[in-house]
Formats: structure tokens, C-alpha cells, sequence
């Protein structure tokens, strides 16, 4: 898994559907919602979290409780809808990431995800090939 793939706001982009579709597809990688590329999601590029002004004035990489406003009411609500639908918190894995730092988050993550070189897609619940 790559670190770059994780979300400001916590998702893990190696596990999107578009992620998945593109690099099996083209066998390159979307580059998850970071950087300027447009290939990527329109809900990546135009993602409100991705794009907020608190993150972009603190250098930070991902929402913190540094931030007096965490968990913004739009974190909440994607958090809450990952959590119904596809049972993952971002709001769990932010703090695991603030806790332990994103290298143990990856493993922590390849370790639940990833089986038989094989990779889970939260969004269609199916596996893809490494």
C-alpha cells in the first residue's frame, strides 16, 4: 500500500473502487484525491476536506485534533456514512495515524485488508489482484 493513497480526511484511497478500476484497467494507478492531477475523481478533486483551508494553512497532511474545529461536521457525516456502508471510520483512522504514526497505519491497514495477494474494495466488497 502506498501512504500517499491515505486521505486528508482519513480514507484509505488503495481500497477506492477508482483506485482499484483504474489500475487494473490501464495497469497504472489513480493518484488518489493529493496533488494536481486531473485524471483523478471529480469528488477527489472537488472534496470540501481535501481542500480545506485549515489543512492548507497548518502544512497538515490530515485532519488533527490540532484543529479546533475536529471533527468538522463534514468529516463526521463521511465518517458516519463509511461507517454504515462500507465499516470503515475515517475518524478512527485519523486517530490512529495521529497515535501511531502512518508507517504502522499502512501495516496495520495491509494486515486487514489484503489476503492471498489479494486487495478488498470497501465500496464493492469484492477482492483485486495486487
Amino acid at each position: 500500500m502506498k501512504s500517499e493513497l491515505i486521505a486528508p480526511c482519513g480514507m484509505n484511497c488503495n481500497l477506492c473502487i477508482a483506485y482499484l478500476r483504474e489500475k487494473r484497467k490501464y495497469l497504472c494507478s489513480c493518484p488518489g484525491c493529493r496533488g494536481n492531477n486531473k485524471d483523478k475523481p471529480n469528488s477527489c478533486i472537488r472534496c470540501i476536506i481535501k481542500n480545506c483551508e485549515i489543512l492548507k494553512k497548518n502544512n497538515w497532511k490530515y485532519c488533527s485534533v490540532k484543529c479546533e474545529k475536529y471533527p468538522c461536521q463534514r468529516l463526521k457525516n463521511l465518517d458516519k456514512r463509511y461507517r454504515k456502508k462500507y465499516v470503515m471510520s475515517m475518524i478512527e483512522n485519523l486517530g490512529f495515524i495521529e497515535k501511531n504514526g502512518i508507517r504502522k497505519f499502512i501495516k496495520s491497514e495491509e494486515k486487514r485488508w489484503i489476503k492471498d495477494n489479494k486487495i478488498f474494495c470497501v465500496h464493492n466488497k469484492k477482492y483485486f489482484d495486487i
